[in-house]
């Protein structure tokens, strides 16, 4: 892979946001912003007055008519509320210098802030109603049709702080955890580096830098990583300081609210049992042999005894393949045709309608996201693509996600119905992920070919299960160790180098590892979501497991897996898995998932 393909030309589609706003100055967005303070200022005054007089002893009917009318103003309140975040981010992700945007958001973090004031007093509310909300749920059809988020608010109410604490820490966040989250945005999409390619010095962003991992030629794979490595070391101090206050916020409200840990917080928030965790976890880990099997041949491949960390996603086989963006979108939308016609009609509206923004460009944050667009029915998808098969492979994940939005839009679902755990939140991506490589691979002839497929495939893997298992691990000691105090830069990097050599084990050099993963991976940076990592693993078995279901159902499978991305707001994992005849908290269904993937590392083994 050329340079100049890693530095995507900017004539790459950007997103466009023009239906939603026509600009960020335009009188229809401060009008938005009007309607937002209002709604909010009319929900503060209706609670105020209803729910101080509809208690547990109230008849069911009033209790009945409270819910609905405050679940419908707050169902109101969150389109407008993340339709408008969804736009502002439109600007704050793709151009990190732009300050009309930055002000922008900081003033919609305000009014968040307010809306999550507001909804603390519901969910306090709700807790107190105890078996009177039981009561009222058959007098209310608004209530009856939230039922399950009900029912869970008023579970998650004993780990509330008092309402006065509640609304102080919501407050507090815009100067903590969220600001300290911000700030290695900030600083992370600004880092450039200096590097030389094909003869000369270029100063390039770090999400092109990282791009560099996977191109062909080792020697700049590895330059690319020595300048990683001194990028980072640069920022580690300011980075340091942002994972402290973000998890020292997290160990803090944690603590106060009655939780065991972050993992019970992030257990919850997932909607799975600490069962199903062990489950999946012990699963992972007996399997980390397999994938280990797999860096050893890769290592053999490029003629070395280890992997070093610059090889772990270097290109296999038919490396000199590359796909424009054009014949990208065109395999995409095509492959998703072979699954489900609807599919293919939602990656045709997002290539048609421009709901993605393709290149890496300096400002622009790095890795890749879909975002809900509510108000317009619609999402808006972020890459930094860079021709590789790897990147068509995220786009197709990303588009899973807008699939499922777009099956939550079709079957009407409200904003509070389709609260999707991030557990499950994965499961259309890491399908439309599996449909476009199993596609290719199927096609393949080229041994060679066949070998760059089922490389990416197996690079994609290695991460979700080996460096997740890894990030656990770190994130766990990370939360064990901030409880007593806070930690240096050196301690976050050994941590980080301890947990990949656990997780990774002999499978890579021990001389040439990626200790400061730590300071660029954005998950570890929100204080309201601990644990970002294990969702994702769950995505890709869980994912796997019903690919399978599908192999062998065919067409008639469709119908009920729509039905399912419908539906992710409104059960937990468990019950959602046994509508396909899965149980989660055995771990025969995880080592089934990863027997698929240990067949794929035979082939590669033997190909």
């Amino acid at each position: 892979m050329s340079v100049s393909t890693v530095q995507a030309p900017v004539e790459l589609p950007r997103w466009d946001l023009s239906n939603v706003y026509p600009s960020l100055d335009s009188e229809a967005f401060r009008a938005g912003e009007e309607r937002l303070k209002q709604e909010l200022g009319e929900l503060d005054g209706f609670i105020g007055r209803q729910l101080s007089t509809a208690t547990a002893e109230s008849a069911p009917e009033q209790l009945a008519r409270v819910l609905d009318e405050t679940v419908n103003r707050l169902n109101s309140l969150y389109e407008l509320a993340e339709t408008r975040r969804a736009y502002i981010t439109g600007f704050v992700a793709t151009d990190s210098r732009n300050a009309e945007a930055a002000k922008a958001m900081s003033a919609h973090e305000q009014l968040l802030v307010k809306l999550d004031q507001l909804t603390l007093r519901f969910r306090s509310w709700v807790g107190s109603l105890g078996a009177g909300l039981e009561a009222a749920l058959p007098y209310g059809p608004v209530a009856q049709a939230h039922a399950f988020m009900l029912r869970e608010t008023a579970e998650q109410a004993q780990y509330m702080m008092s309402p006065a604490e509640e609304a102080l820490a919501a407050e507090l966040t815009l100067s903590g955890g969220n600001a300290w989250g911000k700030l290695q945005g900030t600083v992370t999409s600004q880092l450039t580096a200096e590097i030389e390619l094909d003869g000369r010095v270029q100063t390039l962003p770090m999400t092109a830098v990282i791009n560099l991992r996977s191109h062909p030629d080792g020697e700049v794979r590895r330059r690319g990583y020595e300048v990683e490595m001194k990028a980072w070391a640069g920022v580690a101090e300011t980075l340091a300081a942002c994972m402290n206050g973000v998890k020292g916020e997290a160990v803090t409200l944690n603590r106060r609210r009655g939780r065991e840990d972050a993992l019970h917080a992030a257990l919850d928030q997932a909607r799975i049992d600490r069962p199903t965790l062990d489950a999946m976890l012990g699963a992972m880990h007996d399997a980390l042999p397999v994938f280990r099997r797999y860096l050893r041949a890769k290592a053999r491949r490029l003629g070395k005894q280890q992997l070093p960390w610059y090889d772990l996603f270097a290109p296999m086989g038919d490396s000199e393949r590359t796909y424009s963006y054009a014949e990208a979108s065109n395999l995409v939308h095509e492959t998703f045709g072979t699954f489900a016609p609807e599919l293919a009609a939602l990656a045709e509206r997002a290539f048609t309608h421009n709901w993605i923004d393709v290149a890496p460009r300096p400002g622009k944050r790095g890795g890749a996201f879909c975002m809900e667009v509510p108000a317009v029915g619609e999402s808006r998808v972020l890459t930094n693509f860079d021709g590789s098969l790897d990147q068509v492979s995220t786009l197709a994940h990303e588009l899973g996600h807008a699939f499922h939005n777009d099956c939550i839009v079709r079957a009407g679902k409200t904003m509070l119905q389709s609260i999707t755990p991030m557990t499950l939140a994965e499961t259309a991506s890491i399908m439309c992920e599996t449909i476009v490589t199993e596609a290719i691979l199927a096609r393949a002839e080229d041994p060679q070919e066949i070998l760059a497929v089922l490389e990416t495939q197996l690079t994609g893997s290695t991460q979700v299960i080996v460096d997740i298992y890894g990030r656990f691990l770190f994130e766990s000691e990370v939360f064990k160790r901030r409880e007593a105090g806070e930690l240096s830069p050196a301690e976050l990097c050994d941590i980080m180098a301890q947990a990949q050599r656990d997780s990774y084990g002999d499978g890579l050099d021990p001389n040439y590892l990626q200790p400061y993963m730590w300071t660029w991976k954005p998950h570890y940076y929100r204080s309201s979501l601990s644990f970002y990592n294990f969702p994702y693993a769950f995505g890709l078995l869980f994912g796997t497991g019903l690919y399978a279901i599908y192999q062998e159902r065919g067409p008639a499978f469709v119908p009920d897996y729509m039905n399912l991305l419908a539906s992710t707001g409104e059960a937990n994992a468990a019950d959602l898995a046994a509508r396909f005849g899965i149980d989660i908290r055995s771990r025969a269904f995880w080592e089934g998932s990863l027997r698929v993937i240990a067949g794929q590392v035979e082939r590669y083994e033997q190909l």
